[in-house]
């Protein structure tokens, strides 16, 4: 499996259970889910029409040994349709026809109820910028990560973390992976439109505090970022992550300005440059 930078192979774990089945299902992307369900319709269809084969006398309008007459049978049968022209005359096709419309039943809630969580889960829609800028910030040197809210509403009761992982030596001569959740400017805002920037100063206090970008590499540090609110349309919470590793970080450049303010005071914030980054020019003399 892939968290982010890091790719794991888990050996010795335990073997999947039937109901992962249902994460593995709502996790699949549209396109594969619909392939998915297209093939186990299909599959179901195709091992009944097999059943009618075995004696196609059980049902009244079939040809003999007509694998299409059986397969759309099936198809009518799963669906609960009953056009009338193929139906049911003997005991084994009643007993088949039974068992299929039973497994169609439980197919239909079954990926009913898949398709609504699917549609009613809601989608974060939270961007992260492609690189971390660490430069000057109030005369301070600052780490800084831009995020934005692509929802036309306002996110609510939003949480921000930002966490810094490396490998560092130990006494008993190995390395060893530490976690430092870096201290922001602000962690927590009530209502959260559009784009915003995270700030770390580095000071003597902060983990970061003379490293360097052969250092950082060196250490193979990571950053994973969070972000989680509540969409208020539907009162769910939400949540996204990025990381990022070395080469992602920018030293002394900042991120380009996205807001413009109009005559009427409307505020445009332009998310095509959310990622543009510029030098970092001092303004002293």
């Amino acid at each position: 499996m892939r968290a982010g930078q890091t790719e794991f192979v888990k050996v010795n774990a335990a073997g999947w259970e039937w109901r992962d089945i249902y994460q593995w299902l709502l996790s699949l992307r549209w396109p594969s889910f619909a392939a998915f369900v297209a093939a186990v319709y299909i599959a179901l269809n195709l091992i009944f029409a097999l059943f009618y084969l075995l004696n196609t006398a059980s049902i009244a309008g079939m040809r003999p040994d007509s694998f299409t007459d059986a397969f759309f049978f099936s198809v009518q049968t799963l669906a609960t349709v009953g056009y009338g022209h193929l139906y049911p005359q003997t005991l084994y096709g009643h007993i088949v026809t039974t068992v299929e419309i039973m497994s169609g039943m439980f197919l239909l809630a079954v990926m009913t109820g898949l398709i609504f969580v699917r549609f009613s889960r809601p989608a974060a829609r939270i961007v992260f910028s492609n690189v971390i800028v660490i430069a000057p910030f109030n005369g301070k040197p600052t780490l800084m990560l831009r995020v934005g809210n692509l929802r036309q509403q306002s996110m609510v009761e939003v949480e921000f973390r930002v966490m810094y992982s490396r490998d560092e030596p130990i006494v008993e001569g190995d390395n060893f992976r530490h976690f430092y959740p870096l201290k922001l400017a602000f962690e927590r805002i009530p209502a959260w439109p559009a784009a915003l920037t995270l700030r770390h100063t580095i000071d003597e206090h902060s983990p970061l505090f003379g490293q360097t970008l052969e250092s950082l590499a060196q250490q193979r540090a990571i950053f994973i970022a969070s972000v989680v609110g509540i969409d208020p349309v539907i009162a769910a919470s939400v949540q996204m992550q990025r990381s990022y590793a070395a080469e992602h970080l920018r030293f002394d450049e900042r991120f380009v300005e996205i807001y413009s303010e109009s005559s009427n005071g409307i505020l445009t914030v332009d998310y095509g440059r959310l990622h543009d980054t510029e030098p970092f020019a001092s303004t002293s003399t």
